[in-house]
C-alpha cells in the first residue's frame, strides 16, 4: 500500500523494544513520532 502526502496512516501494530505489541489506533488523538533504524539492536 502506497501513502501520499496527507493520507491517514493505516492502522498497525509492532513489537516496542520493551517487548509489548503496540498498536497505533492506542494513540488516536495523539502526536505520533516513529523512528526506525535497522540493525541498531542487532548484533552484528
Amino acid at each position: 500500500m502506497k501513502l501520499k502526502v496527507g493520507d491517514k496512516a493505516p492502522d498497525f501494530t509492532v513489537a516496542s523494544h520493551l517487548d509489548k505489541d503496540v498498536t497505533l489506533s492506542e494513540y488516536r488523538g495523539q502526536i505520533v513520532v516513529m523512528a526506525f533504524f535497522p540493525l541498531a539492536w542487532t548484533p552484528v
